[in-house]
């Protein structure tokens, strides 16, 4: 379960961003990140850790600030001691932003998970820390992370693998790369497994800005598909062997593209109004 917060203080976002987002040209996700947390107030913590590449958080560090952002710092989380230094929890105590770079989200979960880092996290997110992800920075977010599976648009049986996460949310189950790399099939068997969970397909270059209310709108180049199991009738996810296709009937699954929004809570997706879009643009907003 998300760590409970304070009364009177509003949880952060929750912001999973399917991978490859765009960092040279329009960098509108990783530009309202900054915005949210703070703009020259911010103070973000970014933590490559799910990366072997040694630049990664340099790249981050440079790319926030180049925004606007007042502090950026990176962690080196090489090995599960590293989650447990003094110096790296006070490097969080005061941040307005956290950033998980991408990866491999096992690598992430073998280093971070049960440490005094992971906890950090959870408990800055419920007392009004932002948190994003990237790529494999996104799956982990999750209670129920996705850590590998089949390629395909049809769920079967054994399609998906499925791991601990950091349970910033346990409602949500999260991929990324979706299209790109033909995902909906596997994130359909994560759902089919339990249908409490509502998956989340992440494109490239595109983001779910959930808020403290549990509403997700949409930021970025491409689309969010929701696999919404509210209203399923029948699953045979319970008696399919292995790599038998499984059979959904009532699933619903929404396409959602920048300024459409969807409550968690209500299971309501809504489309954005176009007057005040138009109205948005015209001062120079967006």
């Amino acid at each position: 379960m998300p760590s409970p917060g304070r009364q009177g203080i509003e949880r952060g976002y929750v912001i999973p961003i399917g991978g490859a987002e765009e960092k040279i040209h329009n960098r509108a996700i990783l530009r309202r990140f900054v915005e949210l947390c703070g703009g020259r107030a911010a103070n973000i913590v970014v933590i490559p850790t799910a990366s072997e590449l040694e630049d990664t958080g340099d790249i981050y560090v440079q790319l926030f600030s180049e925004l606007g952002a007042g502090t950026v710092s990176s962690l080196t989380i090489g090995e599960r001691a590293d989650a447990s230094r003094k110096d790296h929890l006070e490097a969080l105590d005061d941040c307005s932003g956290v950033f998980i770079t991408g990866g491999n989200q096992l690598r992430l979960s073998t280093l971070l998970g049960g440490t005094p880092i992971a906890g950090a996290i959870r408990k800055l997110n419920a007392h009004g820390t932002h948190v994003a992800g990237t790529s494999a920075g996104a799956a982990i977010m999750s209670e129920h992370m996705i850590s590998g599976g089949d390629s395909g648009a049809t769920p079967k049986q054994g399609a998906v693998n499925l791991s601990p996460g950091l349970g910033l949310t346990n409602r949500l189950v999260i991929d990324q790369h979706f299209r790109e790399r033909d995902r909906l099939g596997r994130l359909m068997s994560a759902v089919a497994y339990n249908p409490f969970l509502i998956g989340l397909g992440l494109d490239e270059d595109t983001a779910a800005f959930i808020d403290p209310d549990g509403v997700i709108h949409v930021e970025g180049s491409g689309a969010i598909t929701i696999v919404d199991p509210g209203d399923l009738e029948y699953s045979s996810m319970h008696n399919a062997g292995q790599g038998d296709t499984v059979s959904l009937i009532g699933m619903r699954v929404h396409l959602l593209a920048k300024g459409c929004t969807y409550s968690i809570s209500t299971g309501q997706a809504a489309f954005p109004d176009k007057r005040e879009i138009s109205e948005v643009s015209e001062l120079g907003v967006i």
